[in-house]
């Protein structure tokens, strides 16, 4: 660079005028060169990211777009003070400088980050959009306090402040508030866990205890049921992650177990078809699959026989139709085969008269009819 000669005894903090030149000039072509590749690498990966179904591209974008203008001047200063003559403070300054910057872009890029995860996150959970909206929120809220405490503390320790005292004490403090608002705290980390874990989302039928009832609503504090009976039951999140949850909206198919029981004296040709008259009363309903009929035992006044089919649907009313459809076949069937459903009965042999000679047996009614006053 060409530069009068009575320009070189200007001495300006340990620099001539030509060391001073010499620094912007490197300052501004940096400047401009990273602000040329930002700008080419924006508009490169934007047109990759607009031919391609992934979202990773289109969050690499984001981070270009917040890398600030700023963070690239301290970075071109940063560059053209290299050029310069330093004593150990100003060394101390510019190094302060860019820790700081790089601190601060870090935290745009955070934010960037929380803000990626949020959007994807609402796109994947619109099956439960009310309380994923609100649970979301909550998180990146939170998400962002954390990052804006480090970024803050990792600030006042680079301008060499010592943060250990304050860490301590907001420490303490943290304590305190936890303990004073420990239920809100449960009731909100149970919402998330809901959130993260799913074991439900909205729409779901589910039974907690002695409750049951559809999910309208998952807040950050408390969820909303409706009943069958139509009133709204609202339960603290907390208190519904410590019970045990069944899930019915979860469930594919339905395993049926009933018996029936027929009278005891019956041919054994005809107790031997009866499996095969229910199994056939079974598998003519859609949509089931049979599974097994056995007879099961003697009963104390019956022959009981166990039967397990499955129906490929989680809904009850199918289930029911199709019990209601099994029951009335079996019953036109075993009235057509003289097959009679058992009722409990008794035989009853009473002491014998005072000749010594037992008396015949009697009914249950009859021997109620002599026993009882």
């Amino acid at each position: 660079m060409i530069v009068p000669q009575f320009l070189h005894h200007r001495i300006f903090l340990l620099n001539d005028l030509r060391a001073w030149l010499t620094a912007l000039v490197i300052a501004i072509v940096v400047m401009a060169a990273l602000m040329v590749v930002r700008r080419a690498l924006i508009q490169r990966v934007a047109a990759l990211a607009a031919r391609t179904s992934t979202d990773i591209d289109d969050f690499v974008v984001g981070l270009l777009r917040h890398t600030h203008p700023l963070f690239l001047l301290v970075v071109a200063l940063s560059s053209a003070s290299l050029a310069l003559t330093r004593t150990d403070p100003v060394k101390v300054a510019v190094r302060t400088l860019s820790y700081a910057a790089v601190i601060i872009q870090m935290a745009l890029w955070g934010e960037q980050l929380i803000a990626f995860w949020v959007q994807r996150y609402m796109r994947r959970s619109m099956a439960a959009e009310a309380g994923a909206q609100t649970t979301i929120t909550a998180m990146a809220f939170f998400a962002r306090v954390v990052l804006w405490a480090l970024i803050i503390l990792l600030l006042l320790d680079n301008f060499g402040l010592h943060v250990t005292t304050l860490v301590t004490t907001l420490g303490v403090g943290g304590i305190a508030v936890a303990l004073a608002a420990q239920s809100v705290l449960g009731d909100l980390f149970a919402a998330m866990s809901i959130f993260l874990d799913k074991p439900f989302v909205i729409g779901d039928f589910i039974i907690v205890d002695e409750f049951m009832g559809s999910v309208e609503y998952v807040g950050l504090r408390s969820t909303r049921i409706k009943s069958l009976s139509g009133e709204q039951i609202i339960m603290a999140n907390s208190d519904l992650m410590k019970s045990r949850i069944r899930n019915y909206k979860r469930m594919f198919e339905r395993r049926v177990v009933f018996q029936i029981g027929v009278v005891e004296n019956l041919p054994y040709d005809t107790v031997a078809r009866i499996p095969a008259m229910i199994r056939e009363a079974v598998e003519a309903q859609k949509p089931v699959r049979f599974d097994r009929s056995h007879f099961k035992e003697y009963g104390e006044s019956s022959l009981n026989f166990e039967t397990v089919y499955y129906v490929l649907s989680a809904d009850f009313n199918v289930y029911m139709d199709i019990q209601q459809e099994i029951n009335l076949v079996l019953f036109r069937r075993f009235g057509a085969e003289g097959i009679d459903f058992a009722y409990p009965t008794r035989t009853v042999i009473l002491a014998g008269d005072g000749d010594g000679v037992p008396s015949r047996p009697t009914s249950d009614t009859e021997a109620r009819e002599r026993v009882e006053p």
